[in-house]
């Protein structure tokens, strides 16, 4: 649905403070209760959006790959990948802690940078901006959720230490995965919904031709 052709606040010189949320002018620069820099959109947001984004692309590939977490013990030496340890848990019968794993560490980092994907394009169409925005809030919302693979590894890493009986150490995925989460929640708060409105009104405003 397209939205109605009405003035909006940026037409009216007006911006929302970033910091405290006043509504002020953006001729004064600066937000007089909190001194932050007034903007009626974020600056640069596109760019830091698919910057970070691709950067959280780059690193999933090694997240994937490489072992997240290892165990040595008197005559063995476990490494899991993330896949590795959702079958793992999977054989074990721990069917919900293998569904957890999996839709937490492998679906959501896929699905935000998917979504993140749809989001940029939408800034250039302006389809659908209802739609997109709640895209934008769902992907807000559960991007924090990607983190328990990461707390799985810290917390085992800091209980399971036993000295030459068995002890736990983190892989070089779990780093990377870390930084696919951060990344991905970066680029999804440095993305700005209203850059979507702003499409869509440029796309359903009628164009005046003068002879």
């Amino acid at each position: 649905m397209a939205p109605k052709a009405t003035v909006t606040a940026a037409e009216h010189g007006l911006a929302l403070c970033h910091s405290c949320g006043t509504v002020q002018h953006v001729s004064q620069g600066q937000c007089p209760r909190c001194h932050a820099a007034l903007h009626t959109r974020k600056p640069q947001s596109m760019e830091r959006t698919i910057a970070l984004a691709i950067a959280a692309a780059i690193l999933y590939l090694p997240a994937n790959l490489f072992p997240i977490m290892s165990s040595r013990g008197i005559g063995s030496n476990i490494s899991n990948t993330i896949v590795g340890g959702v079958i793992y848990f999977w054989k074990m019968g721990s069917y919900p802690v293998a569904a957890i794993i999996f839709i937490a560490s492998v679906v959501i980092p896929v699905l935000k940078l998917i979504s993140i994907t749809w989001l940029c394009i939408a800034v250039r169409t302006g389809k659908n901006p209802r739609t997109m925005t709640t895209l934008y809030r769902m992907t807000e919302l559960i991007g924090r959720w990607s983190m328990v693979d990461v707390f799985v590894v810290a917390i085992m890493v800091a209980a399971v230490q036993f000295g030459s009986l068995m002890t736990v150490e983190p892989g070089a995925a779990a780093l990377a995965f870390a930084g696919v989460v951060i990344l991905t929640m970066l680029s999804a708060m440095s993305f700005d919904p209203r850059l979507i409105w702003d499409a869509a009104r440029k796309k359903t405003t009628p164009t005046h031709k003068h002879p």
